[in-house]
């Protein structure tokens, strides 16, 4: 029984891959069970894991550009979690290559999922970014999608893709678009909300921050666990069920940047807080700002969909434990 993860060596990708280890199980769209699947992270060499997953996953080299090699490596997969995505900021910067990756690679995984001649389930991620600065909020997924930056059309564009092949039944695919996620650990990334879990990482480990757009702005945000809990979820959920199109919004909480700030003196302290300088940095604002804070969430929720944490200072105290 093997589980394939794309961007299995990203962030989330080993987080969702040590939840299925520590559950023994996954429930599929169509009730049965994969018991402990061998659990293979695809993604490009050279990532490390964490000790936790050290002998218990496979790793595999994969370029989801190339659609040999994605077919190659989706042959014997009972079940897909499809995370392999170029960021915000870079998709920006690199039309190119965000265009190939977020949408060809989503295209070339479903391709791969529909050639092993079974309905596989295939969970991807999108993003907020689908929708455009002019949507009314609070957001449902009957709201237009109109991105305002190349990352969030190509991502709207491999949604489409993705609720295609569910409605002709060449795999079971669906998307969720997540908010915005903190605390993640590590270095910062190439996305344009990367700034949102520096602000909170590096000023909890005694160094400084940039705050590169204005404290009034509203953001949509989820912790890690939220994450990972929407996508068992989602692959749990029975077919009957899911909506005709293929995408759904995932709760989170929405936060100003100031009441982000405020959490991380609450609980760092005002040493913790000073160490973030506020410094308006146009081109992410420009991406930014046109990301929607508000959404009605009450279709994920009717499907047993939930929030782990209910405040910035409970993802705070979860981040902090988990360190």
């Amino acid at each position: 029984m093997t589980l394939v993860i794309t961007g299995g060596a990203g962030f989330l990708g080993q987080r969702l891959a040590t939840r299925i280890l520590a559950d023994g199980h996954l429930k599929l769209p169509d009730g049965t069970e994969l018991m402990r699947p061998a659990i293979v992270l695809a993604d490009r060499p050279g990532a490390t894991l964490a000790p936790e997953l050290e002998g218990r996953v496979t790793q595999s080299a994969l370029d989801v550009t190339d659609a040999s090699a994605t077919r190659d490596a989706m042959a014997e997969a009972q079940a897909i979690f499809h995370l392999a995505a170029v960021v915000s900021g870079q998709a920006e910067a690199e039309f190119d290559l965000g265009l190939a990756v977020n949408l060809d690679g989503t295209r070339n995984v479903l391709a791969a999922a529909h050639a092993t001649g079974r309905r596989i389930p295939v969970i991807g991620t999108s993003s907020l970014a689908v929708f455009g600065a002019n949507a009314t909020e609070p957001l449902t997924e009957a709201t237009p999608t109109q991105p305002g930056n190349s990352y969030g059309a190509a991502k709207a564009m491999a949604e489409i893709l993705m609720s295609d092949y569910r409605r002709r039944g060449m795999a079971e695919a669906r998307v969720l678009r997540l908010p915005t996620i903190v605390v993640r650990p590590g270095a910062p990334n190439a996305a344009a909300s990367s700034f949102a879990s520096s602000i909170f990482r590096e000023p909890l480990a005694g160094q400084p921050a940039r705050c590169p757009v204005d404290t009034g702005l509203p953001l949509w945000l989820a912790s890690p666990d939220t994450a990972v809990h929407g996508m068992i979820r989602a692959m749990a959920v029975p077919e009957r069920d899911w909506p005709a199109f293929a995408a759904l919004n995932v709760p989170g909480i929405t936060a100003t940047v100031g009441e982000m700030l405020e959490a991380l003196q609450e609980i760092g302290g005002i040493e913790a807080r000073d160490r973030v300088t506020i410094d308006p940095d146009p081109a992410v604002e420009a991406i930014v700002a046109g990301w929607p804070a508000r959404f009605d969430t009450s279709l994920a929720e009717n499907l047993g969909f939930r929030r782990a944490e209910n405040t910035i200072a409970d993802i705070l105290h979860a981040y902090l434990a988990a360190t």
